[in-house]
């Protein structure tokens, strides 16, 4: 997904309240809080409202009773108030509950829509490369406008009525009994998940600043690539060039494979600074700094003896170089003592790594492990690995764990698809003007093209880009995307077409589904293989696409390469939140040294014997680590899901009307999404027998 989306999303996520991510099990409120006249209440009203609308409606009563009483307070009202509110707001008759189904339905749409815009303006200021970021910006990115509505819904009633008409369902009821349910009983499930916790207002208040400050810290985590220098003061990267960490530098190591004659030294010097930054090694003053120049090997800073932006260097420079304070763990602790205050209001689930998996994805963790570790245990990495050092003509080093030889770019070098980007979008304008002849060539028609064009605005975002899906169908989707002064180069246009991806899923995953509570899609997971769709056609779409009789095998290799990488990427995200909640004291040099174990680890174990070299931490480098709440799982099963997907598409001939037919599919169970998608649940076979079909294609 988008990155400063992903992170945003995680608070709703987490507290149980999104229309497009599935929720959890009941949360029961602890056995102390439920007054003590409930049960004898619960079974008069059940003979009571029996005997006044029928035999058949018992089921129904029966579990919006027990689905009440285990949320309601005293503080909610006594014996009476409780018994009235549940003569006046049972649904006895299908009219009755029609009506009601509807109607919060539609309001629902409005509320979660509105305050989703609320929040969009109130971060535009961080979010969007309009100036800078002042103290009180701040604190409007990290306020909730939705905080209290949950409370509201509680202390109102309004969620009592859902729960008294509408099941809450368990994951396995969902997996298994939601194989034979119609579209409304899916709708009527999603319904009630929005109100299967009871959190406070504060606990989401806190929540969402702890998500603005460390995206702050995030957003501004650039080197200025033109002040890094070897031990002769040479500078192996143009003025001005400034990448934010990790996304634009791991993007650099993957453009510098066709530079042949500085390439491989700027590439060690990217892995150089990266593992600095793992390591908390890097000085402090080199972050988001253009007026020092610094020696990543040594480690020694000076200052700038070039310049190459105008405004004077900050007056408190520290001339020492003293390294970061372990910030970076430090903010990765605040996402996990924000995750524990929600933990008491989520007994079903009660931990973040049980919400992210049971809840979120629909697919329990033990799966998700399996999966990936399929990925990286498999022996088809060995052999493409050795493709790939033949086509290097060397040994392979551990930045080549982004090697992206495999993709078709044809004869051109970055320098090359930057200046053909930068022609073409010097400005957000441009891009949003471009939008229905992209989507044009990825087969939709040009009246549905424009259509989709119309519900999504660009803007410039500060970071490295993301997708921002409307919650109501009066409000476009946004994206956001990065554009320096001489307009976007080809990095940011390979992103922007993934977000372009995300935001054509999001118009009609809420447009084109029969309910809007079931807009969207099952998990983030499967949006990003929406998006990874888009992404793979970026040359095609710049008119810079070659044929090739061997592109399709070479894709595949790609696709099986990245999904190795993000693997084990992944993996350590799981490991180190296992940590934390084994050791809720840890302060962050603590948490740094366990990651730092953890990545060795995973390197030792999947890459080391591939790669031929031991205790490598550098896949510990991911943002998303430190602000997306273990979010980072839901990319290698993305690009499993995309395979599946591609696959399908590419079948039938065209991108456009099957990505059309299936983002309407909407928010239902992972595998039957998939099954009605492709024909086959969620599952890393079809990647794997592909690469191996790859292979013998390519003569190994």
């Amino acid at each position: 997904m988008s990155t400063t989306m992903a992170k945003l999303c995680m608070t709703v996520l987490m507290l149980g309240m999104s229309m497009i991510i599935p929720s959890c099990e009941v949360a029961e409120v602890p056995a102390e809080k439920v007054p003590a006249w409930m049960e004898t209440a619960r079974t008069s009203l059940e003979r009571e409202l029996v005997e006044e609308h029928g035999e058949s409606v018992r089921p129904r009563l029966h579990r919006g009773l027990e689905q009440v009483a285990k949320f309601w307070r005293a503080g909610d009202g006594d014996e009476q108030a409780f018994s009235d509110f549940v003569r006046a707001n049972f649904a006895g008759d299908g009219a009755t509950l029609d009506t009601m189904f509807n109607r919060f339905e539609w309001l629902l749409e409005q509320l979660d829509g509105h305050m989703a815009e609320i929040s969009r303006e109130f971060r535009t200021q961080a979010d969007l490369d309009i100036g800078p970021i002042l103290p009180f910006d701040e604190l409007f990115a990290g306020y909730d406008p939705s905080a209290h509505v949950l409370e509201d819904f509680f202390k109102n009633r309004l969620a009592f009525v859902v729960l008294l008409n509408f099941p809450l369902t368990t994951l396995e009821e969902r997996l298994e009994g939601g194989k034979s349910w119609t579209r409304r009983q899916w709708a009527e499930a999603r319904l009630a998940q929005k109100f299967d916790k009871r959190i406070p207002a504060e606990v989401r208040l806190a929540l969402g600043e702890t998500n603005a400050e460390v995206d702050q810290y995030i957003a501004e985590y650039n080197i200025w690539m033109h002040h890094l220098v070897d031990d002769d003061g040479r500078r192996l990267f143009p003025p001005k060039l400034r990448l934010l960490s990790h996304w634009n530098l791991r993007d650099e190591i993957k453009a510098h494979y066709v530079d042949l004659e500085n390439g491989i030294a700027k590439q060690r010097v990217i892995q150089k600074v990266m593992e600095r930054i793992v390591t908390q090694t890097i000085p402090a003053v080199v972050v988001n700094n253009p007026h020092v120049d610094w020696n990543p090997y040594t480690n020694v800073v000076t200052p700038a003896a070039v310049r190459d932006v105008d405004a004077p260097p900050p007056p408190d420079l520290d001339p020492e170089g003293s390294p970061e304070p372990d910030t970076r763990y430090a903010m990765w602790l605040e996402t996990y003592y924000a995750s524990r205050k929600v933990d008491p209001y989520s007994p079903t689930a009660p931990t973040l790594i049980a919400r992210r998996f049971d809840e979120n994805r629909e697919i329990p963790e033990e799966r998700v492990r399996a999966m990936l570790e399929q990925v990286v245990s498999s022996p088809l990495a060995a052999e493409v690995a050795e493709l790939i050092g033949e086509r290097l003509g060397r040994a392979l080093e551990p930045f080549d764990i982004w090697y992206n030889g495999f993709r078709q770019r044809g004869p051109y070098a970055e320098k090359e698809l930057d200046a053909t980007v930068a022609s073409r979008y010097p400005d957000a304008e441009a891009f949003q003007r471009d939008i229905p002849n992209l989507l044009v060539s990825l087969g939709f028609s040009r009246s549905r093209a424009a259509w989709l064009a119309g519900n999504i605005m660009v803007d410039p975002a500060r970071g490295s880009g993301h997708a921002w899906g409307s919650a109501m169908r009066s409000a476009p989707a946004r994206l956001r995307t990065r554009i320096g002064e001489g307009g976007m180069d080809y990095k940011g246009f390979n992103i922007a077409v993934h977000e372009l991806g995300h935001n054509v899923e999001q118009v009609i995953s809420l447009h084109d589904v029969d309910h809007t509570l079931l807009q969207g899609v099952p998990n983030t997971a499967f949006t990003e293989a929406l998006a990874f769709v888009f992404q793979a056609q970026d040359m095609k779409l710049l008119g810079l696409a070659t044929p090739d009789p061997q592109g399709e095998a070479l894709k595949i290799l790609n696709d099986f390469w990245g999904t190795y990488e993000i693997a084990g990427v992944s993996l350590i995200d799981m490991e180190v939140w296992h940590w934390m909640y084994d050791h809720p004291d840890a302060t962050p040099a603590q948490l740094k040294e366990a990651v730092l174990g953890i990545a060795r680890d995973v390197w030792n174990r999947y890459y080391a014997p591939i790669f031929g070299v031991e205790d490598v931490v550098l896949l510990a480098v991911y943002s998303h680590m430190i602000h997306s709440f273990l979010y980072l799982p839901d990319y290698p099963i993305g690009h499993l899901i995309a395979h599946q997907i591609e696959e399908k598409m590419k079948n039938a001939g065209s991108i456009g009307p099957q990505f059309d037919r299936v983002a309407r599919i909407g928010n239902v169970a992972p595998d039957l999404w998939m099954i009605e998608a492709t024909g086959a649940p969620v599952g890393a076979e079809a990647l794997l027998g592909a690469t191996e079909h790859a292979l013998k294609e390519l003569g190994r």
